[in-house]
């Protein structure tokens, strides 16, 4: 029986693959590229310039395509725009200072993944138990972090309450809880925006201990009939506050009531700048969820750009998409994982176990498509077989010493292009996205020192990040369950 469900299953992903791509059915690393050109000189302008006043706008033409090209009504897309774009962009003028702050929040953002993905399956393990119930006193006692959770390296602009008020907030695919700061703050950080008043709000409710949305946090407690709600992360931060049900604008083109989200009163070592976190992730609390989205898709500029895209829900994917399975492991409900089956290099395949991304019957394993971490980690043997193959073709090339995280870096500093072998992510079904150069081979420095951007890790789960999907639209169809790669549609 469940042979047969899985080739019906199989069966199925294969007719939606051959229909929605047809292009790219006939994929395979025999007809791919050996060798590509890093453009040095682009991608250095583009780390200076990272300093300058400029802020992001919003693109005027892809706002334009929302308005005529999808046409459903139930469409929904916010501004979508990286760190260095914004307002609350604190850096001085030294790109290294830059890269190595990036990477020390991307640390502290695997960190809290894995031990998230670990504390799940423990959780499975011990036969299910419910989640825990609290007295409220035991949700504030205060942990400082020296370390902010997450790169928070992506910001979308979206309305809270009504009248509706505007907040930047931090998109997060590996979260579902969506929170942002509240007044009364007791404890608060640093924000762009005013802090949001929820008395000032005719749509604010705070929800009760029994209600279906109170009873699928992870954590909760109850004071007086109010739900009370906790989310910690992997550095020590957290966010305490009141559960409550309120409307959500996006911009123009619509708003949707009674969406469950923290009002936090208390939350310490977060996010400098954004009000809060959108939680994109595959739970019942998380925003695709709560809007009830058969659909959602995001594009990531380069984090060094000034410009801007959207994050949409429930609009129509490019025609040229690359399509791969969108997994579930039913012991973490919260990641998007996906059918990779392979990496290849110059053309050819990486030798790597054939199980190295799959999800084990006991939840681990797999890898995951995270918004949230910067540089992709991949299994140690699996990491340490991608670098030989990318040194074993880059012997032309001149190396330089290892920087932070990254063992395999080059000097391109007497460069204006760089020829390069290609990297390829390989899924289930023959599908190939061919990644650009400059999504794995980055700057960290202003001067042309460029590093091999993938790391190992000794857990078990693989996480691709977003410095690889930069420049692609990533579309999450969870209806049909595959996971769309679309490059070049910012």
């Amino acid at each position: 029986m469940a042979r047969t469900q899985s080739s019906a299953l199989s069966l199925t992903f294969l007719i939606f693959s051959i229909i929605l791509n047809p292009s790219s059915s006939s994929s395979s690393s025999s007809h791919q590229q050996q060798f590509q050109f890093l453009d040095v000189a682009a991608s250095l302008q583009q780390a200076r310039q990272v300093f300058s006043s400029n802020l992001a706008q919003i693109n005027p033409d892809r706002v334009h395509q929302q308005k005529t090209l999808n046409y459903s009504p139930d469409s929904f897309f916010l501004p979508l725009h990286s760190r260095s774009s914004l307002p609350f962009n604190n850096y001085n003028s030294n790109y290294t200072s830059l890269t190595l702050s990036r990477l020390a929040r991307d640390a502290a953002r695997v960190h809290f993944i894995l031990s998230k993905h670990s504390l799940a399956i423990q959780r499975h393990s011990r036969n299910s138990a419910p989640n825990p119930v609290r007295h409220p006193d035991q949700l504030e006692s205060p942990v400082i972090s020296g370390i902010r959770q997450g790169s928070g390296e992506y910001f979308a602009r979206i309305g809270v309450g009504r009248p509706a008020k505007e907040f930047y907030m931090v998109i997060d695919s590996g979260s579902d809880v969506i929170w942002l700061q509240c007044d009364p703050c007791s404890a608060c950080y640093d924000q762009t925006d005013p802090i949001f008043d929820p008395s000032a709000s005719s749509t604010y409710k705070a929800l009760s201990c029994n209600s279906a949305q109170c009873t699928s946090l992870e954590v909760s407690a109850c004071r007086t009939d109010t739900c009370l709600y906790q989310v910690s992360y992997g550095d020590g931060s957290f966010t305490v506050g009141t559960f409550a049900a309120e409307t959500i604008s996006f911009g123009s083109s619509g708003s949707v009531p009674n969406v469950a989200l923290g009002c936090g009163h208390d939350n310490e070592g977060l996010f400098a700048g954004a009000a809060g976190l959108l939680g994109l992730g595959g739970g019942s609390l998380s925003l695709p969820s709560q809007i009830r989205a058969t659909s959602f898709s995001y594009c990531l500029v380069s984090r060094d750009s000034s410009t801007s895209s959207t994050l949409e829900f429930n609009s129509g994917q490019p025609a040229d998409s690359i399509v791969a399975p969108l997994l579930t492991n039913p012991r973490v409900k919260t990641y998007r994982y996906v059918g990779l089956t392979g990496i290849d290099v110059g053309g050819r395949p990486v030798p790597i176990p054939p199980n190295a991304f799959t999800i084990g019957e006991d939840g681990r394993g797999g890898i995951i498509v995270d918004s949230g971490t910067a540089v992709t980690r991949l299994r140690s043997d699996v990491y340490s077989a991608l670098r030989d193959a990318f040194v074993s073709l880059s012997q032309n090339l001149p190396r330089a010493s290892g920087f932070s995280l990254f063992d395999t870096c080059y000097d391109f500093s007497s460069m204006a292009t760089a020829r390069v072998p290609t990297v390829a992510f390989r899924f289930s079904g023959g599908k190939t996205l061919q990644l650009p150069p400059h999504n794995y081979l980055i700057p960290v420095d202003s001067q042309g020192k460029f590093c091999f951007a993938f790391a190992g890790t000794r857990g078990s789960l693989s996480i691709i990040g977003n410095v690889q999907q930069q420049g692609t639209r990533v579309s999450y169809n969870l209806a049909n369950k595959y996971i769309a790669f679309s490059p070049n549609k910012c």
